[in-house]
């Protein structure tokens, strides 16, 4: 495969609409780091249909992230200034343990006209600001790798140098793939700790359904099936049904039935301070990681 060729030359920034603002679909993208995220990421824009392919840049110093991303058509390059400059939006989706080595490199090709999205975990606002030394618009996102399905729920906050129009445009990106939310700057280490680490809690619950459905003597393939669809559609009941999860339990929980001696041996077990604990100690890693 050849990399690149679909890399667009860059003579202006994305088009105006009637009112004066430019439109998501004219936007160009660059996506600095083609791991997990950034696949993920590119995935569900592309999915989306509202951004073409050819209007994502993506940079990784790794061959296979660049193949992997240069299969949906975006343009995969090595050099993260390529995936910086001439585009509308800069998505980081690097590791946080790696960002005081790329950021500095990336400075000089930002632009006030830009703006500056970082899905690092526990790197605050003004840890950017600093590193880029420029007031450049920078806005702070927590998605997941969900946003692959268009699933993901992602939460934002905005930097001092960005307006509401900053934050505007970087909702309507994630809102593509899923939902989002804004939340103040000193909520995002909470929000690591319960959304971002959050669907691998999820998975360790799918996980323990499916085994205890063998256990009984399910099929693998069946059990692991009737929990999923169990967990996803409980997770809709909430979302969709504008109650209070307590009191959906109540409503599945007969008195002497098979899901109150069930639930039993879940407060028994400690399920739900256990998955508090969780949270917890994930908000605490997340505030470590900004700290350095």
């Amino acid at each position: 495969m050849t990399l690149g060729t679909n890399c667009p030359n860059f003579h202006k920034l994305g088009q105006l609409n009637r009112e004066g603002m430019v439109q998501l679909e004219e936007r160009r993208i660059g996506i600095v780091g083609a791991g997990n995220m950034g696949q993920a990421l590119i995935a569900g824009l592309v999915a989306a249909g509202r951004i073409e392919p050819r209007r994502i840049t993506a940079a990784d110093p790794l061959p296979a992230a660049r193949e992997a991303v240069a299969a949906s058509g975006v343009c995969a390059v090595r050099d993260p200034a390529r995936a910086v400059t001439g585009h509308d939006v800069v998505i980081l989706t690097i590791k946080p343990q790696v960002a005081a080595q790329v950021l500095p490199g990336l400075a000089d090709c930002l632009t006030q006209a830009q703006l500056l999205v970082s899905c690092m975990a526990g790197i605050g606002t003004g840890v950017l600001e600093g590193q880029i030394r420029s007031q450049i618009p920078v806005v702070r996102a927590m998605p997941q790798t969900l946003v692959r399905l268009r699933a993901g729920a992602t939460a934002l906050c905005a930097g001092t140098m960005a307006g509401a129009e900053h934050v505007a445009l970087a909702r309507e990106l994630f809102d593509q793939v899923g939902t989002t939310v804004v939340v103040a700057e000193q909520l995002m280490d909470a929000v690591t700790g319960l959304a971002g680490s959050g669907p691998a809690y999820a998975y360790t619950v799918l996980q323990a359904l499916t085994d205890g459905g063998v256990r009984m003597g399910l099929p693998r393939e069946i059990a692991r099936t009737l929990a999923a669809q169990t967990l996803l559609g409980a997770a809709r009941m909430v979302l969709e049904g504008n109650q209070h999860p307590a009191v959906l339990r109540d409503q599945v929980t007969s008195p002497g039935g098979t899901t109150i001696a069930g639930l039993y041996e879940l407060e028994a077990g400690g399920l739900g301070a256990s998955i508090m604990r969780a949270v917890a100690a994930a908000t605490v890693r997340s505030k470590e990681l900004g700290a350095g």
